[in-house]
């Protein structure tokens, strides 16, 4: 099942001097990420820890809604809220706080197991690996053929199974599996995940409103 995705990009209001009784000190700016930002799941994990299968530590998780919110987004967010009891992890990050990221940081994991058709090609799931291969990972498809355990398995390491029963995790279908080390940041907010370009908006509106002046306001569904 999908998670919808509430994105905003929420600015300080330039002109509070010349208006100090209007009380209005942030303006949403961009009310959504799409289509700068297509297919962000890993880094909402990694940020906001929704979705979080490879189980980052989150950056911004569960602040819920600014305090001075801009009204619009307020608005939105509650009537989002009282017609989907679904709706959760209101919270928000700032600019500054992107921009400082430690993007070297690395998923405190062994690696990676990427398996389904094939890597950008019909169904390709990812499960973080510790030191043993997940119960449900066995269940479904035995032990990797090159080895009994992560810790002997080299990373790169390709291998194809067809035994996959129906209706599991994939169905019954030639499955594909790469084992890869544990990712970085950088592997999921750096160049050619999308977010690079959240990051070059926010960056260049930074210039116009300051960089304590941008934010990003999120939740999910």
């Amino acid at each position: 099942m999908g998670t919808d995705i509430y994105d905003v990009i929420e600015v300080r209001e330039p002109f509070n001097a010349f208006w100090p009784d209007q009380e209005r000190p942030w303006l949403e700016c961009m009310n959504s990420l799409y289509p700068v930002l297509r297919d962000g799941y890993d880094g909402y994990g990694c940020l906001f820890g929704e979705r979080n299968w490879a189980g980052w530590e989150p950056v911004a998780e569960d602040r819920g809604l600014p305090a001075d919110v801009s009204e619009t987004v307020r608005r939105d967010y509650t009537y989002n809220a009282e017609v989907d009891r679904a709706v959760h992890g209101s919270t928000w990050i700032s600019w500054p706080e992107l921009r400082d990221l430690d993007m070297t940081a690395e998923l405190p994991a062994r690696g990676v197991l990427g398996f389904g058709d094939s890597p950008g090609d019909g169904v390709w799931v990812q499960c973080r690996i510790d030191d043993q291969w997940p119960n449900e990972f066995i269940t479904e498809y035995g032990l990797s053929p090159i080895s009994g355990s992560p810790a002997d398995t080299p990373y790169g390491t390709w291998w194809q199974d067809g035994t996959g029963r129906e209706g599991g995790i994939l169905g019954k279908r030639k499955t594909m599996f790469q084992y890869k080390p544990a990712i970085s940041r950088h592997d999921v907010l750096g160049p050619g995940t999308g977010w690079e370009h959240v990051f070059a908006v926010m960056q260049t509106l930074a210039h116009r409103f300051g960089d304590e002046g941008v934010r990003l306001v999120a939740w999910f569904d």
